[in-house]
């Protein structure tokens, strides 16, 4: 290295996907959305403008905290010792010059840094036209990751990739400058698969709940209800990766989540941005073979849940009541695919019940807040204060959901579809029973996830499910 330092003393560095394991223009157009929804209009209006136009507005609409941005720790590893070793450093990138200021800022390891300045995107060409009018050519090292910077590298004395794939690498490889490899080449499949949380498809279960309830269980109408899954995990997948870039800030800041694969950088948030509509298409698509009425209830499901990322789930209560009819509707989508009318117990149980595992669902946030000293959840309504008037409600609601099967077991309903209704009011007594459990171990600390998944995963929780299941076939056959 003290050779190269000799030759040349300036070593420039790239910002998205190379300092930071993320683009700062989806990063912003992101934190102006969460911001802002009108903002996606606002961009759209500023595209015939070219993309450094698109920057500057966002930059002076919303700015990341530098500090939370995730930073790939071999390339600071690299401009430290650079440094160190007596060398200059300038980060060099095509985000605007304003959000490259304040992270070269936090950061306090660049001489200068050059960004793009609202009319001119300093990328590919105009960024290496620019270094070598700056500094000359062969009188730089570059870092960079894309096929973009090729033309950076051809005029650089020393191209430095980082995690860039093998067919980057070998073009690298042959331009005549001499070649260093960072990170890893290959792009694991799991932080995409991560990303589609796919044991939250459990929830979507439900859409068998009305044929189940309703005795009709033809090859048929099973079918029809698999599709119905299918549909509902691809549309709430493509829900789970907005929510996921939307709450890219908060998710950093938490102890937990900043591990989830477009928080942490292990998903290129570019690659997130373009997957939420794949999945939704795919998902819609699928939908429409089921018909209008299931085509309906799906695009009822995602306004309502578009709705809540963008704005409900900062409302004190009224993002309870949401998460409430989000399950609910699950259960309308099921009898929507297969036919069935929905029984108005069906209907009135499901909506206290999930409305009490909406509540657990904050109960365990501000559980967990409370235990990290904060005062409030991050984009949330709820203060640690508020965590015992939660507590009551999903004590209230579950308990009356109880309630709710329990009248529907003494009426006349009940006679037409089970020969013996005495044992379903054993279901009363262990939902009762899991009920209360579930809320005692939110209280204690114990709830790390939501409520369905915690239960699919909690023994007790699926012997429950397995006692109740028992006694619901009791009903039926004997």
């Amino acid at each position: 290295m003290q050779q190269t330092l000799r030759e040349q003393t300036v070593l420039v560095v790239d910002l998205d996907g190379t300092l930071i394991r993320s683009d700062m223009l989806y990063e912003s157009l992101w934190a102006a959305c969460r911001a802002d929804w009108t903002a996606g209009l606002a961009v759209a209006a500023a595209l015939p403008r070219g993309r450094a136009a698109v920057k500057r507005l966002l930059a002076g609409r919303a700015m990341p905290d530098p500090a939370s941005l995730p930073y790939d720790e071999a390339v600071l590893e690299r401009v430290r010792a650079w440094r160190a070793a007596g060398g200059r450093t300038v980060l060099v990138t095509a985000t605007d010059q304003g959000p490259a200021e304040k992270i070269a800022a936090h950061l306090g390891l660049f001489d200068e840094v050059h960004g793009s300045d609202g009319t001119t995107n300093l990328k590919g060409p105009e960024k290496a036209a620019f270094l070598t009018r700056r500094f000359g050519a062969g009188r730089y090292a570059y870092i960079g990751d894309s096929p973009a910077d090729l033309a950076v590298w051809r005029e650089a004395a020393r191209a430095i990739t980082v995690n860039a794939p093998e067919t980057l690498r070998r073009e690298v490889e042959a331009l005549e400058v001499e070649t260093e490899h960072l990170g890893s080449a290959a792009r694991p499949l799991r932080p995409y698969l991560r990303a589609l949380r796919p044991h939250q498809w459990l929830k979507n279960i439900l859409v068998f709940l009305p044929m189940v309830a309703g005795h009709q269980l033809q090859a048929g109408v099973l079918l029809q209800g698999l599709m119905a899954f299918v549909a509902f995990s691809l549309v709430a997948s493509s829900v789970y990766v907005v929510n996921d870039l939307l709450d890219l800030a908060a998710d950093r800041a938490h102890p937990r989540k900043r591990n989830r694969p477009l928080a942490s950088g292990a998903l290129p948030i570019a690659h997130g941005t373009a997957m939420a509509p794949a999945l939704l298409g795919l998902g819609f698509l699928i939908a429409a073979a089921l018909g209008p009425a299931f085509l309906g209830v799906m695009a009822v499901y995602y306004l309502l849940t578009t709705v809540y990322s963008f704005d409900l789930k900062r409302r004190l209560i009224v993002d309870i009541c949401a998460l409430a009819c989000l399950y609910t509707l699950r259960i309308v989508a099921g009898a929507a695919a297969t036919g069935i009318v929905l029984s108005v117990w069906l209907l009135a149980f499901a909506i206290f019940f999930f409305f009490a595992l909406a509540a657990v669902k904050r109960q365990a946030e501000l559980v967990d807040i409370a235990a990290r000293g904060a005062l409030g959840a991050s984009g949330r309504g709820y203060q640690v204060g508020d965590l015992a008037v939660v507590s009551q409600m999903a004590v209230a609601s579950g308990y009356v959901s109880v309630l709710v099967m329990a009248l529907y077991v003494n009426s006349p309903a009940v006679s037409k579809l089970y020969s013996f209704p005495a044992a379903l009011w054993g279901i009363c007594l262990i939902l009762l029973y899991w009920i209360s459990r579930m809320i005692m171990t939110t209280h204690r600390g114990n709830m790390h996830d939501d409520p369905v998944v915690y239960a699919a995963k909690d023994r007790v929780s699926q012997i429950c499910g397995l006692l109740i299941f028992g006694l619901a076939l009791v009903a039926t056959v004997v």
